[in-house]
């Protein structure tokens, strides 16, 4: 899969995590080899 490791060796905040897009984003960049800081208020 291209992009499969894309986010190797990165760290993302993302914000409003919890749902919706926000934990869209955190599940991809997780699933493309990413460390996810996710925070939701």
């Amino acid at each position: 899969m291209a992009g499969a490791n894309r986010f190797k060796k990165k760290v993302v905040i993302v914000t409003g995590a919890a749902q919706g897009i926000g934990r869209g984003v955190a599940m991809q960049v997780a699933a493309e080899g990413g460390a996810v800081v996710a925070v939701d208020w």
